[in-house]
């Protein structure tokens, strides 16, 4: 998987361009229109068909044999429902995506998906709120997580939860921990699709050669600085982590600690940022203390250049996606064995564990609810067991069904990738809270530069409180602006 696809996938983080003239758009047709549409489209969800024809007039059997031929040729000549998907899948997952769409389309005669890529996850929200005030957007759109906020700030969008109660469609077999992300006060407003969480890679050969156990890497601050000590040596490095505000936003979820305030952002919209809380001064201290005690090289912001770095065995450890996981073992087949393990935490941190990273797709209110139905129908196709092991297979993203594990593809993909359990089991370890939920905001993407920003001041030699307390007040200033120009 290549750098850009993978900060794609964990969420890139840009602006959002135009907030303001974009929420009035939100706030116009789309959002006049939502009520209407969801009972509209609740409505097509619980029924199937449409009403017989009248032949009362007729009276005769020969009446009722010609309209039923005329239903006949009317259900022959009718066109299949259109939805079209926007998605940010490109390269190998784009052909994923493409193969998933054809599968469908082959089974389902009734329903046409026509799939668009539309660029980064921030070009197709871009696009998607450029096309607000028209009908020239999409019936679905897969949205990155950290645009969760914004979408149902918009209105522009009909939950999913709307469709699952109109169903009775039964969710118990979906991950729980993959679920808390998208869910709002007890409403589900998007589905899942490609998820992710960060974990600890580390060079297994490299271990051996430092006298370190390679079946016992490091689960805490203080053992990562110490096997990164014994690490440094010929030329080598311990270990190296991208300067990429996800991680920070991990490593507070990993704490049990709240990125935000008001239950981060969940209870109620969130008016403050607490990256400059204790977690984050203790966080960020640690994280200077290894680049300044050279037992960790700072390779800047991209999480390519640590991914090269460590795959020529530069350094013995490293952050990453779990979507990553095969690029890392195949990259590193014939040289060394690669190790995988939980992200670190310090030494009795709370109970906690990693926030999803990755997108959902969003079921767009202002088409007909014929539409929406038919979406629905290809989020429950991509929901199912089989699908999902065939994506996870592909791509290397978690199933966001727990029976897709029961899947012989599966099992045999985890034979031959065995790291794999480990981003398994950090998912399935993690207690969900509002911690481990994920903070939202609508800016996000603005507030990881800021954060990133902060990190690399810190390692240029700014006190890391200092540096920290200047990004929450400029989140915090963001976040009040956004707030202002939105309605409950």
């Amino acid at each position: 998987m290549t750098k850009k696809a993978w900060r794609q996938h964990a969420g890139l983080p840009l602006a959002l361009a135009g907030l303001t003239f974009m929420l009035a758009a939100c706030g116009s047709d789309a959002a006049n229109g939502g009520n209407d549409a969801n009972k509209q489209a609740a409505n097509a969800a619980a029924t199937n068909g449409t009403a017989p024809a009248n032949d009362a007039a007729a009276g005769t059997e020969a009446g009722a044999a010609n309209n039923k031929g005329a239903a006949a040729n009317t259900e022959q000549s009718k066109e299949p429902v259109k939805v079209v998907w926007w998605h940010s899948m490109s390269g190998e997952l784009g052909k994923a995506v493409t193969q998933l769409v054809a599968d469908f389309n082959a089974s389902h005669p009734d329903i046409k998906v026509e799939e668009a890529y539309q660029g980064t996850y921030d070009d197709s929200l871009n696009k998607l709120k450029a096309s607000m005030d028209s009908k020239s957007g999409p019936t679905l759109i897969q949205v990155y997580e950290i645009g969760s906020k914004f979408m149902i700030d918009s209105k522009a969008i009909t939950p999913v939860q709307d469709f699952i109660d109109a169903d009775n469609y039964d969710i118990s077999s979906l991950e729980e921990n993959i679920l808390g992300y998208y869910t709002f006060n007890g409403k589900l407003y998007s589905m899942p699709f490609n998820t992710s969480n960060p974990i600890l890679y580390y060079n297994k050969d490299m271990f051996k050669a430092a006298g370190l156990d390679p079946e016992k890497p490091p689960a805490t601050f203080e053992e990562v600085k110490n096997d990164a000590k014994a690490l440094t040596k010929d030329g080598k490095t311990g270990a190296s982590f991208a300067i990429y505000g996800w991680f920070m936003e991990q490593l507070f979820a990993n704490q049990g600690a709240d990125y935000l305030n008001n239950g981060n952002g969940r209870s109620d919209a969130a008016s403050e940022s607490l990256v400059n809380s204790d977690t984050g001064v203790k966080t960020l201290t640690w994280w200077k203390d290894l680049v300044d005690s050279k037992v960790a090289l700072n390779l800047g912001r991209k999480t390519d250049d640590t991914k090269k770095a460590f795959l020529a065995g530069q350094i013995g450890m490293t952050l990453d996606s779990t979507a990553g996981l095969r690029g890392y073992v195949d990259g590193a087949k014939g040289k060394f064995e690669v190790g995988t393990a939980f992200l670190p935490k310090p030494d009795g941190a709370q109970d906690g564990g990693v926030v999803v990273g990755g997108a959902s797709n969003w079921i767009m209110n202002n088409k007909p609810a014929e539409e929406q139905k038919a979406a629905w129908e290809f989020i429950k196709y991509l929901a199912q067991p089989d699908i999902q092991a065939k994506w996870h297979i592909n791509t290397g993203y978690f199933p966001i069904t727990k029976k897709a594990y029961d899947e012989q593809i599966v099992k045999d993909n985890m034979a031959a990738y065995p790291q794999f359990k480990t981003a398994v089991d950090q998912l399935h370890a993690t207690k969900l809270s509002t911690a481990t939920q994920g903070a939202v905001m609508g800016v996000f993407p603005e507030a990881r530069q800021i954060v990133e920003s902060a990190i690399e001041s810190a390692f240029g030699g700014t006190d890391p409180k200092k540096a920290l307390d200047g990004a929450a007040k400029d989140i915090t200033a963001k976040i009040d602006t956004y707030n202002k120009t939105t309605t409950k």
